[in-house]
């Protein structure tokens, strides 16, 4: 049971970047998905959600607006599509479920946000 995310990278302040996160060894289109993100010196901090069925979203308000969360079950692939990026936006992002009360975790995507 696991996540791998992956689409992290260096971007110029304004800029955009998809991110990728693939679930294998649980019935992907059963669980919901959250995004989390940790920046440097700080705690890991939720920022974006979507159903099961991909219907519904929420997002933090320091997101809200510029990110948007969709998934794509038969791929077992939920995405965050992330737009104006911000240099406080740099972070680890990570993507996270509870399968039968045991919490999973990806190993994290860097994105860095700079000029």
């Amino acid at each position: 049971v696991q996540f791998v995310e992956s689409g992290g990278g260096l971007v110029q302040p304004g800029g955009s970047l998809r991110l990728f996160c693939v679930g294998s060894g649980f019935d992907f289109s059963d669980y919901a998905v959250y995004w989390y993100r940790q920046a440097p010196g700080k705690e890991r901090e939720w920022i974006a959600a979507i159903v099961s069925t991909g219907t519904s979203a929420d997002y933090d308000v320091s997101v809200k607006a510029r990110f948007f969360i969709s998934r794509d079950n038969s791929k077992n692939t939920c995405y965050l599509e992330m737009n104006n990026l911000q240099p406080e936006d740099t972070a680890v992002y990570y993507c996270f479920t509870t399968v039968h009360t045991e919490g999973v975790w990806g190993q994290g995507t860097r994105v860095t946000v700079s000029s």
